[in-house]
């Protein structure tokens, strides 16, 4: 689902950009999918904030920059954007074969259910399951995501300064689930890898494009970008049934250590990495006040991170209709700080998977966390 899309390119760079960087993933589909390059640079502190641009002109040159030192493609990108002026809500609605009458019946519902003024959001919609009602009657599970038209516009600004020609905005988290839906993934706790379940068994529609049925057997699946933001999203199969984003997330866990002791903000990232939650401290070599301090703010990183994954947990099982969440599958620059994934399996009490996409294979472990959601903005749906 995009907020507006062109044709289909066979060569699409997904665009994810984060508080500390911007990364970017070119992936080419013709009868098979290959990663044809990619790219992560540092983005100057104050360019993007919360999931927001704060300065299209700086956020644009550093996007110029990354795609020319890295001979990215500029004609078909795809950005994608999660914050908290993007919502998304389930909807049910009677069963309407003709498109532009459902059309209409979406965003008719949605004015209930999307916490915006619709006229100044820009809104899409997609079609994710069949359903029956109380008295037999069909019924259709419609996704609807808005985001502000404001927002978006400087998301816009943006990428002219840079030069790139977007395909499409999407939601950072519908990248995350095609990543990651049918990877190979490390089960935290366990000494090997394994395969994930097979989550994308989608029964095709007959229907005119306007999406298909989930099997009922599959599980649901919260899935976790441990970034600047958290995002979150609930999926069964490769549809999206929920998404929340946490303003807090390891960006700011970070910056409260680089207050605590006068770092940079590349150097607090840095100590985070170094210090983690496994090993003792007493066994790591370094300036001691730093270690202790990078331990403490992790700690208490890690309640913040916990709570939450428990709210929103909470907030998916209370809707009406909601499937059964199994388990939670862990990505981005979060789930390499050595320890922070095990304990937050321990404290919410769901079995984590870290998930690696395949094609991402050849790099380093840091690189395709960190690479994960461009590589996912950049698969077609």
């Amino acid at each position: 689902m995009e907020l507006f899309s062109s044709a289909k390119p066979k060569s699409v760079v997904g665009l994810d950009i984060e508080a500390g960087s911007i990364a970017a993933t070119e992936v080419r589909s013709n009868g098979s999918v290959e990663v044809v390059g990619q790219g992560v640079m540092a983005l100057a502190p104050g360019v993007f904030r919360e999931g927001e641009v704060v300065d299209a002109n700086a956020l644009g040159a550093a996007i110029k920059e990354l795609f020319a030192d890295n001979k990215l493609s500029r004609n078909n990108v795809r950005i994608g954007v999660a914050n908290q002026r993007v919502a998304v809500r389930s909807m049910q609605l009677p069963a309407i074969d003709d498109r532009d009458e459902l059309e209409t019946a979406v965003r008719f519902q949605a004015q209930d259910h999307i916490p915006m003024p619709l006229d100044q959001a820009i809104l899409d919609w997609q079609v994710v399951g069949h359903t029956q009602g109380e008295n037999g009657e069909r019924r259709v599970e419609v996704v609807a995501v808005a985001a502000r038209r404001d927002m978006v516009q400087q998301v816009m600004t943006a990428l002219s300064v840079s030069g790139v020609r977007p395909i499409g905005i999407d939601h950072s988290a519908f990248g995350m689930i095609r990543a990651l839906a049918r990877e190979t993934g490390s089960t935290v706790g366990a000494a090997q890898y394994v395969n994930a379940p097979s989550y994308e068994q989608r029964i095709d529609s007959p229907d005119e494009g306007t999406g298909g049925t989930v099997e009922a057997h599959i599980p649901a699946r919260l899935y976790c970008n441990l970034g600047d933001v958290t995002n979150l999203a609930v999926a069964r199969g490769s549809s999206c049934l929920f998404t929340r984003i946490a303003s807090f997330g390891v960006e700011g866990i970070a910056q409260r250590l680089a207050e605590r002791r006068q770092l940079t903000l590349e150097h607090a990232r840095q100590w985070l990495g170094y210090v983690g939650l496994e090993q003792p401290l007493e066994s790591l070599e370094g300036e001691q006040e730093n270690i202790v301090s990078a331990r403490e703010c992790l700690a208490e990183g890690l309640a913040k991170l916990a709570d939450e994954l428990r709210l929103s947990l909470e907030y998916y099982g209370a809707q009406e209709g909601a499937v059964a969440v199994e388990g939670v599958v862990a990505c981005g620059p979060g789930a390499m700080i050595p320890g922070l994934v095990e304990r937050l399996q321990r404290t919410i009490g769901q079995q984590f998977t870290i998930a690696k996409p395949a094609l991402l294979g050849h790099l380093d472990e840091g690189s395709a966390a960190r690479l994960t959601l461009s590589y996912g903005l950049a698969l077609e749906d």
